[in-house]
């Protein structure tokens, strides 16, 4: 469990809900039926933290959320904004005060919510004076309609400069066994106690995923994929991880949620860790 706010606990693996909408994260799902089984799954396997933004669709996937879950019975339901699009695998930021506030508003109709209980900054906007953006955040949450705040592709200084605008509860940055670049931000909110989010959490490189490797190795004796090891991996990093592995696919939900059952041992982590060391 983690205590996003000191206040909403979530279990660690959560759910990223960005694939259960159109190609190219644009429109409605090829199957509609599939991605609100998905959804209607999540409780059932113990999942009680969704991530998900208002451009994915655009708001496909909070319709789509609402529609399977509400009113959201022991789930918290994370959104973002700071994207607009104007197509397929299109995406172009806009962080806007102004455009963040009316999301915001937006998104809470979409879901639902009186409340969001974590709304994030989908991107830092370099056109727009940081000030406002993080202005227009602490607005949202001192007018309430957001509980708590996050950040999203943030190095330590930004968390640094917008903690002194508003209590930053989360960060969610492209993070996984290859992809390292962020493990300063880690141990930063680690110690901060502030929730980090890795996001395309199964991703790999050849070394990596190559028979015979240490990942495949570990996989083979624990019986179970490479994906799998791939998040028990991230669960072990820190306590402050969540990771939102997402699909379109029940069988795949489930054989990504039972990671959450597998237990590395120091030196299975050691073993994975040296390689990007």
């Amino acid at each position: 469990m983690f205590s996003i706010g000191g206040e909403i606990s979530v279990n660690r693996l959560g759910f990223g809900a960005m694939q259960i909408t159109g190609p190219g994260v644009w429109g409605p799902p090829r199957d509609a039926g599939e991605a609100i089984r998905v959804l209607k799954r999540l409780p059932e396997l113990g999942v009680n933290f969704i991530d998900t933004a208002d451009s994915y669709g655009p708001d496909v996937s909070e319709q789509l959320i609402r529609k399977a879950l509400h009113p959201y019975d022991g789930l918290l339901i994370a959104t973002k904004a700071g994207f607009t699009r104007s197509g397929p695998d299109r995406w172009h930021v806009n962080c806007r005060p102004e455009y963040l506030i009316a999301q915001a508003h937006k998104s809470r109709r979409q879901l639902g919510v009186e409340q969001i209980g974590l709304w994030q900054l989908h991107r830092i906007d370099p056109r727009v004076p940081r000030g406002e953006q993080f202005g227009a955040v602490k607005q949202l949450l001192d007018e309430g309609v957001i509980r708590h705040a996050g950040l999203s592709e943030v190095s330590v200084a930004d968390i640094k400069a917008a903690s002194q605008v508003f209590r930053v509860a989360t960060v969610q940055n492209s993070y996984n066994l290859a992809d390292r670049e962020s493990d300063d931000v880690v141990d930063y909110c680690e110690a901060n106690g502030i929730g980090f989010i890795p996001y395309y959490p199964l991703g790999g490189d050849g070394e990596l995923t190559r028979a015979g490797g240490a990942l495949d190795k570990i996989a083979k004796a624990k019986g179970a994929t490479q994906g799998q090891i791939a998040l028990a991996w991230l669960l072990k990093r820190s306590p402050a991880t969540l990771p939102i592995p997402g699909t379109s696919k029940v069988a795949h939900l489930e054989e990504n949620c039972a990671a959450a059952t597998l237990t590395l041992t120091d030196a299975e982590f050691a073993a994975l860790d040296r390689k990007r060391r």
